[in-house]
């Protein structure tokens, strides 16, 4: 799957959250979903951050905690994008908080070589 299929989804999820109809979103949510499940964390990870620096907000943090799930999940041992998440998670806190500190305790593992 093209990176470009995950930045449409993601665009058009955006715009669908902030005006669209009931119809809109749902489709918006599921084309988002279905692009971001088989999308690779390094598509996952670009998109966010391309995203975040055009507009950190935009993004609803439900997609983007999905988005970042999907990449840690694939990449578990990818201590850059583990603390990203962490730091995401804090950002839109505490009902995620005490995920955000699991992140980053498994990245101070890897880092400190404790796995």
């Amino acid at each position: 799957m093209p990176m470009h299929d995950l930045d449409v989804a993601a665009r058009k999820l955006i715009v669908a959250s902030q005006e669209s109809g009931l119809n809109d979103k749902v489709g918006a949510m599921r084309t988002f979903v279905e692009r971001v499940t088989f999308a690779s964390a390094d598509e996952i990870v670009s998109v966010l951050r391309e995203i975040a620096t055009e507009d950190w907000m935009a993004m609803p943090p439900w997609a983007r905690n999905l988005a970042f799930r999907l990449a840690c999940l694939q990449l578990p041992t990818d201590v850059a994008i583990l603390r990203e998440a962490a730091a995401d998670l804090l950002s839109f806190g505490p009902d995620w908080d005490v995920y955000a500190y699991e992140l980053q305790g498994q990245a101070d593992r890897i880092e400190g070589g404790g796995g």
